[in-house]
């Protein structure tokens, strides 16, 4: 890093009453290694003007995924996502900071305060939709969550089947599985239409394309690779970064390669 680079640091406020700990270390850590203005937002409207006003600072966010997709959202519809490169310390619970992990950001907070003065910018994708949105990591339709996240609450989950049991002989031995009618075009492609009964479909950037995968309810998944996927139909919602978005009926997605940049540890040599 630079003597003379400047970094604007951003505590998200959830972070803050969250991990005060952890939001010390890594101010101590920052300012250690670079002259870094440290800003105290209070909610998320001031976190945006702050960084709104970060002027030549190169912002460092001091929070969780939501946090970084609110930064990285921002960044894009000022246009001004190419000219940046962000850093983020993760400060949160492990739910909330799977998209930065996965991204390649440190898990500890020493490491990736280390990393925003030590590391390298990598330039990475980004799914952008139709009204402006972005996706970080991926989507899936449907929103709902997977089965593994239902088996996270055990106790519910146990009284639900032990009701199940008592009034209905035999108990089911599995879910029915919800199909939606969806049409889905990559690249002008038809992969599906409306009527294929659909039970689920997974998008995530992956080297300039966007890496598709479609599950119909009663045929092998198909996989393809697309630069512009447009799914429409009955109302649907889909979940990205951890949000549930919809209903709505018609969305167009279309990968920007490299568009925009995150600071990351260096690689081995």
């Amino acid at each position: 890093m630079s003597d003379h680079d400047q970094l604007l640091v951003i505590v998200d406020p959830v972070a803050r009453r969250s991990d005060g700990e952890s939001v010390r270390i890594a101010k101590d850590v920052l300012s250690a290694g670079a002259e870094a203005k440290i800003c105290l937002p209070d909610s998320p409207e001031e976190f945006l003007r702050a960084l709104a006003r970060r002027g030549s600072r190169r912002p460092v966010v001091l929070g969780d995924d939501r946090a970084l997709l609110r930064t990285v959202a921002l960044l894009h519809r000022e246009r001004e996502l190419a000219g940046s490169a962000l850093a983020l310390v993760p400060i949160g619970t492990p739910g909330t900071l799977e998209v930065a992990h996965a991204l390649g950001v440190p898990h500890s907070t020493p490491a990736a305060a280390r990393a925003v003065l030590d590391g390298a910018v990598r330039r990475l994708d980004l799914l952008v939709d139709d009204s402006d949105g972005v996706v970080l990591g991926g989507l899936r339709i449907p929103g709902a969550p997977a089965a593994s996240a239902l088996s996270s609450a055990p106790s519910v989950w146990g009284t639900c089947r032990s009701l199940v049991r008592t009034l209905v002989r035999p108990a089911p031995t599995a879910l029915a599985v919800r199909t939606h009618r969806l049409r889905v075009e990559a690249d002008g492609v038809l992969l599906t239409d409306v009527d294929t009964p659909l039970e689920s479909l997974t998008v995530r950037s992956v080297a300039g394309t966007a890496e598709v995968t479609v599950q119909p309810s009663a045929a092998p998944p198909h996989h393809t690779t697309a630069t512009v996927l447009t799914v429409s139909g009955p109302d649907f919602r889909y979940r990205s970064d951890g949000h549930l978005t919809g209903p709505v009926r018609r969305r167009t997605w279309t990968v920007r390669a490299g568009a925009w940049g995150l600071t990351l540890p260096r690689a081995a040599p």
